[in-house]
């Protein structure tokens, strides 16, 4: 069974930064990665998404303050979070699209991010 484990969050202060860990193992057939968020009574939304060959994208709301990449000798991606404010208060969660044939979603047990103002 693939297992997908974030670590990094964690109580910041606005203006601070956090780097959030996805280390995933039991696969090596990693498609894309990406990190999703969910504040409270929301939806979860992507923040942050990398493919195979590298190519990043990321929500308006983080672009110039978030920083994707994944390491595919460690099957690990990271967030880079600088410039925090309030608004990025959340659960974070791993998504990595995996398998040789088609890509199966797996999904981590997310780990809390709070910005305090």
């Amino acid at each position: 069974q693939v297992q997908v484990v974030e670590s990094g969050g964690g109580l910041v202060q606005a203006g601070g930064s956090l780097r959030l860990s996805c280390a995933v193992s039991r696969t090596t057939f990693i498609n894309a990665m990406g990190w999703y968020r969910q504040a409270p009574g929301k939806q979860r939304e992507l923040v942050a998404a990398i493919s195979s060959d590298g190519s990043t994208d990321y929500a308006d709301s983080v672009k110039g303050r978030f920083t994707i990449s994944r390491d595919n000798a460690k099957n690990s991606a990271y967030l880079q979070m600088n410039s925090l404010n309030p608004e990025d208060t959340g659960v974070y969660y791993c998504n990595i699209k995996a398998g040789l044939v088609r890509s199966i979603d797996y999904w981590g047990q997310g780990t809390q991010v709070t910005v305090s103002s």
